[in-house]
């Protein structure tokens, strides 16, 4: 739970574009990287959408003030977070506290999209054919190389790959892991509803749905707010899949995977909890500290 939460907030702290993030690992690269974070999304949207000349400075100017207003709005609230999930994080907690921090996490991340949807909306509306087709290629790009580290080999060396990935980023957060906890998230993994079989198939429905909302906008030429309404649909399909059976898939994997995290962190030893704690802390500390530069 503490490391989804602790991951999920770095991750839209430094993100500052419309349908994407950036990251960048460690506690201590926050306060650097949020000050660089207009110019880094800049490069990173424009690696997948290819701006014009003149796209550019609006694109530049639309990351300027949603930083300002992340900073004004949403620093404060995601440290008052944090600095629960710390206490909590000393002790033992439940399955129902741990889907209770997430869900805030969700509400704070809808609200920083809306924002970041609502300030895009007059460069989206500018969306050009050429810039659609240059973003499904680099989505191609990238899905290549996703499913090579996903989908290849045999199902035991595919979840060997999940299992070292996870070990790897709770070994960051709670230091080393015992034998035991380490055969607890396999054994979860096992268990997951979670597969990478599924995992690209709402990888590419997710961009088949971004690409047709910006083809619908390059070609109905829609006003701002008809642009700003399209893209939201895009977020809302993106976190409640329009069938039936996915959604009520993505539900059952969003409640398990509050049970193992809880599970997890239940099973760690006071020194674990207590290096978890001081993480939290320590980030909550850098975003108040970003949030008095204001």
């Amino acid at each position: 739970m503490f490391l989804l939460i602790f991951k999920i907030i770095r991750h839209h702290c430094l993100a500052l574009t419309l349908l994407g993030s950036l990251f960048l690992a460690g506690c201590s690269a926050v306060r650097f990287g949020y000050e660089q974070a207009p110019s880094l999304a800049y490069w990173w949207l424009d690696g997948q959408m290819d701006f014009s000349s003149e796209q550019t400075p609006k694109v530049r100017d639309t990351l300027d003030r949603l930083q300002g207003w992340h900073r004004r709005q949403e620093l404060r609230p995601y440290a008052d977070l944090l600095a629960r999930a710390a206490t909590l994080a000393e002790g033992a907690v439940t399955t129902e506290q741990a889907c209770q921090l997430t869900q805030e996490v969700q509400q704070r991340m809808n609200v920083f999209v809306r924002e970041a949807i609502r300030l895009a909306a007059p460069v989206a509306a500018t969306t050009e054919l050429r810039q659609i087709r240059h973003l499904g290629q680099h989505q191609e790009q990238k899905n290549t190389q996703w499913e090579a580290q996903w989908l290849q080999g045999s199902e035991a060396s595919r979840l060997q790959y999940r299992l070292d990935k996870l070990v790897d980023r709770y070994t960051d957060f709670y230091g080393n892991l015992s034998d035991a906890q380490v055969k607890l998230l396999r054994q979860q993994l096992e268990q997951s509803v979670w597969s990478p079989q599924w995992g690209r198939q709402e990888r590419l429905r997710q961009q088949r749905d971004l690409l047709n909302a910006l083809m619908r906008i390059e070609q109905d030429k829609p006003g701002i707010r008809q642009a700003e309404e399209i893209l939201q649909g895009v977020w809302s399909r993106w976190m409640q899949p329009p069938s039936e059976v996915d959604r009520q898939r993505w539900q059952n994997w969003q409640e398990q995977g509050c049970k193992q995290m809880a599970e997890l962190h239940n099973s760690t030893s006071a020194e674990q909890r207590q290096r978890a704690a001081r993480r939290l802390r320590a980030y909550e500390k850098d975003l108040r500290e970003l949030a008095g530069r204001s």
